[in-house]
């Protein structure tokens, strides 16, 4: 028998093609987004071993049932993707309050939100693994991308220590980190941008959003790729803590590490 996935935003995007990497594998899935009838949508209906389940990750008490229906109903929840979230896109002074608060909500937050529902149940049978979707901004930040990238440190952060406090208990974790995927997340389906207009940014963000514009739909990583590969991963008895996917957040990661072994070294005492 195959294992039992739980898919957070899975209508769409990186969330979709691992479902359906999952599902082509012979595994069974609850697929889940905000509007169940989009998921059914987006795999011509509920069909076999996917089964597709409303899901707003904000809502906890939500995320607790969708959890215990699955585990009741399946036996168990093998496998966890905490995929569900969006980027506020822009300089930071350019964001409400509002929208900087509903990027954590989402992004951390309702990402907890799934964690905290599930993994009771891994813990009662000594097994799991949580898949969580992060970002090489989660480990460089760089302008026009400063509130995405908080929310995203926030989750490297959290779940660098959950799983720590897991592992003893046989739960394992992965946190994926993808440089640019083709996807839709950088069009308005998923991508928000800032709406305070500040003369002093206002030739950097016009030309962020020409990048952005851009790039939306031309990024260099291809989905499908990586949904296979972590549905490959998670095959395996040891999968790695950290897959950082894609030549670009391979660059942009190993840069970074320079950096602070050079930061590192020029703090060092002198005497």
């Amino acid at each position: 028998m195959g294992k039992v996935w739980l898919v957070t935003g899975a209508s769409r995007g990186l969330g979709r093609e691992i479902a359906r990497a999952a599902l082509d594998a012979g595994e069974t899935v609850v697929a889940t987004a905000r509007s169940a009838d989009a998921v059914r949508e987006a795999f011509g209906g509920e069909k076999g071993r996917l089964h597709a389940l409303a899901l707003d990750v904000t809502d906890a008490a939500a995320a607790t049932a969708v959890a215990a229906e699955t585990a009741g109903r399946f036996g168990a929840i093998d496998v966890l993707v905490n995929n569900a979230g969006y980027a506020e896109l822009g300089f930071f002074e350019t964001f409400t309050d509002a929208a900087v608060r509903r990027q954590f909500e989402v992004n951390l937050f309702g990402t907890m939100n799934v964690a905290r529902a599930t993994a009771p149940h891994m813990r009662a049978r000594r097994s799991g693994l949580i898949v969580t979707i992060s970002s090489v901004s989660g480990l460089v930040s760089n302008g026009g991308g400063a509130v995405y990238s908080a929310s995203k440190f926030a989750v490297e952060g959290w779940m660098e220590g959950f799983a720590q406090e897991l592992a003893p208990l046989g739960v394992r974790s992965l946190l994926v980190e993808p440089g640019m995927l083709r996807t839709d997340f950088m069009d308005g389906k998923s991508a928000r941008f800032g709406s305070i207009d500040i003369p002093d940014y206002a030739e950097a963000v016009a030309q962020y959003r020409a990048f952005v514009d851009g790039a939306n739909g031309n990024q260099p990583s291809d989905p499908k790729l990586l949904a296979a590969r972590i549905v490959a991963l998670a095959s395996q008895d040891e999968p790695p803590s950290r897959l950082i996917f894609g030549d670009d957040a391979r660059q942009w990661a190993g840069a970074k590490v320079d950096q602070l072994r050079q930061e590192i070294a020029q703090s060092a005492d002198r005497g």
